[in-house]
């Protein structure tokens, strides 16, 4: 693989990471008051990318694209997913809200919301993971960047390392935009609105997810 081939793959998935998508409302949501626990979720978003890398190198991800009914599953249970993560935000958010009220200590708009570094790390993976998405670009324009002949595996750990370098980076920006935003938007009535439309869009797509794939 060539210096150009691979410039030419980076800008590609540059274009892609931009794009806003289900890990770019996780990390939002999840980043808004804790910019730790939003680069966690990128963290892990780009380990679900090296993964989905390594089974495309093993062969395992063409079963998605030759199973309709294994990809409908998966798709599926990633919506599923979705819908889990937007409906507990949702809560969360209306509790905190219920504590900042009462005056409950250690409560309030200032507090970080109830995710810790490691529970964002599994939630950005899983949701990476479960986006058949994801395995769907892999099988699509990664195979064409293996050159004929050569080491499979490793190449295409290569290129989801690559993937993964990006999208950290434009999702950790993401994490620290939205945590300074709220910083300065910091009223609790500005916060608890901002926070439950981030949820109900994840919710949202998790429901469009579920609906397509109960349908195809």
């Amino acid at each position: 693989m060539t210096l150009a081939s691979l410039a030419a793959f980076a800008g590609l998935c540059l274009v892609l990471s931009v794009t806003p998508g289900p890990d770019t409302f996780l990390v939002l949501r999840i980043a808004l008051n804790r910019p730790s626990a939003g680069i966690a979720a990128a963290a892990g978003s780009a380990l679900g990318a090296i993964a989905w890398a390594a089974l495309v190198g093993v062969g395992l991800a063409a079963i998605l694209e030759q199973s309709a009914e294994l990809f409908r599953w998966v798709k599926i249970a990633g919506g599923l997913y979705l819908l889990y993560l937007g409906v507990s935000s949702f809560i969360k958010s209306r509790k905190a809200a219920k504590a900042a009220k009462l005056g409950a200590e250690g409560a309030g708009s200032n507090e970080p919301l109830p995710y810790s570094r490691l529970s964002a790390l599994g939630a950005g993976a899983l949701s990476t993971l479960l986006n058949p998405k994801v395995g769907l670009f892999y099988l699509a324009v990664v195979p064409q960047f293996i050159p004929h002949g050569g080491d499979t595996m490793g190449t295409s750990l290569i290129l989801g390392m690559v993937v993964a370098v990006i999208a950290f980076a434009y999702l950790s920006m993401i994490a620290v935009v939205a945590f300074k935003a709220m910083r300065w938007l910091k009223r609790p009535k500005v916060s608890t609105v901002v926070e439950r439309v981030s949820s109900g869009v994840i919710a949202g797509l998790g429901v469009g997810v579920v609906a397509s794939g109960a349908t195809s």
